[in-house]
């Protein structure tokens, strides 16, 4: 249609614009370091994601003891003491969800390179169901800031973030990046660029 869309504003203007009459913004008919950036975002996230898993969420002082505890063996404490759900909840938000980010990131990076049985569509939804949830993937360290800030018992106890609470934090972000560095438009490029060779 010789139109280009402002990403901040969303207002369409000739093809040639080359900056937002609406909002100053500059214009970009496609972004084409998109993938690149993708990668590394998303290689960093990784990269941050596996000693999140390895070192220490959480770490409890008492009189007597000092307690340090991954994310995975947290949930499986709550599992021994009967707290099934809350175990559910930490391993789904914890585990389930990033990796599923994950996922779900390089499968949208791949099928804009490389032919994919998968509906343009469904991918479009995919991508948004993924921007959606990146907003919720802090709830782990606010989970910890709150404990930390609330289990402050003078000498009896106290509560303290672990190493692991900043690597998951640096994953998170990393992963948030890497999913809006991704131009969606190059899932309907590759179908367009498909039915014009099949006519």
């Amino acid at each position: 249609m010789g139109l280009v869309a402002c990403l901040r504003c969303a207002q369409a203007w000739p093809r040639e614009t080359e900056r937002c009459g609406r909002c100053g913004h500059r214009l970009i008919l496609r972004d084409d370091k998109s993938l690149q950036r993708v990668a590394a975002y998303w290689l960093l996230g990784f990269a941050c994601y596996i000693p999140a898993n390895l070192y220490p969420m959480l770490k409890t002082e008492t009189l007597l003891s000092v307690q340090e505890a991954t994310i995975v063996g947290g949930a499986i404490e709550f599992i021994y003491y009967g707290s099934y759900s809350i175990a559910l909840i930490i391993l789904f938000a914890s585990v389930v969800i990033p990796l599923a980010k994950f996922m779900a990131i390089a499968f949208l990076a791949v099928s804009v390179v490389r032919p994919s049985s998968t509906a343009p569509h469904q991918r479009q939804v995919l991508y948004e169901v993924v921007e959606y949830i990146g907003r919720w993937s802090m709830i782990d360290i606010f989970v910890v800031a709150i404990m930390s800030a609330l289990v402050q018992l003078n000498s009896l106890a106290s509560v303290h973030p672990g190493i692991a609470s900043l690597f998951f934090a640096l994953s998170v972000i990393f992963t948030m990046l890497s999913a809006q560095a991704f131009d969606s438009r190059m899932i309907w490029d590759v179908q367009d660029q498909r039915e014009g060779t099949q006519t």
